[in-house]
């Protein structure tokens, strides 16, 4: 309710009412949510399919955190293997792969194509991102390529058109920042001083359900250990 009152007195619309704001919040949390979380997912199914670069992770986050502290956020400037899985993620994996959808307000022509006034436009990152005419072993998970040195200098702002997983213009994800940060966090929290495995008989797969957030085919099941 401190929330609905902070809205009430700084947001001052007549159709601002209790439930539109509720339902705002939702989306707001719920967006924030649903995509971190499945971000972290496919992070955890990557490196659980990759255990050499997992422990090159743990191994650069127990020298920058420590064994005995606690993962914060004025760590994450200097977790720089960290950030190139979490880049690489969401280059294979786009959480949303085909953004959200736009309408151009007037009829336009984009590389020879006419698009009509409200026409309703996709974008396939998905598509983008696999495209071996930008990237190299496009369908190879390759945290290394964003590293210093590995040829691949982009970033989150949308200013590279063939990466683009939080759109690009301004109409790009507000929360970049933020979820940026929180997947890092997570991550980070995640694989300082535990061990993970796959249950016995369990394989790893990272097979795909496509839908408006990208999520695994089957749900991520791993077992922590603590070192």
């Amino acid at each position: 309710m401190c929330t609905w009152t902070a809205i009430q007195d700084k947001v001052k619309l007549a159709y601002c009412n209790f439930p539109h704001c509720e339902l705002w919040l939702q989306n707001l949390v719920g967006a924030g949510i649903d995509t971190t979380t499945t971000t972290v997912e496919w992070a955890m199914a990557e490196l659980l399919h990759n255990p050499h670069m997992m422990a090159r992770a743990k191994e650069e986050i127990e020298a920058v955190v420590g064994t005995d502290g606690t993962v914060e956020e004025s760590h994450l400037p200097m977790l720089h293997y960290l950030d190139a899985v979490v880049r690489e993620v969401l280059r294979l994996h786009p959480v949303i792969p085909l953004l959200v959808p736009h309408r151009p307000s007037s009829t336009c022509t984009v590389a020879g194509y006419k698009i009509p006034e409200g026409t309703k436009v996709f974008i396939n990152v998905w598509a983008i991102h696999r495209d071996p005419q930008f990237w190299e072993d496009a369908l190879k998970f390759e945290p290394e390529r964003f590293l210093s040195g590995g040829g691949c200098k982009v970033d989150y702002t949308g200013n590279s058109f063939h990466y683009l997983p939080f759109g690009a213009g301004r109409r790009i994800c507000p929360g970049v920042s933020l979820g940026e940060r929180m997947v890092k966090l997570i991550l980070a929290s995640l694989l300082h001083r535990i061990d993970w495995s796959l249950p016995d008989g369990v394989k790893s797969d990272l097979s795909e359900k496509f839908g408006i957030v990208m999520k695994k085919e089957q749900a991520l099941v791993a077992l922590p250990t603590l070192q």
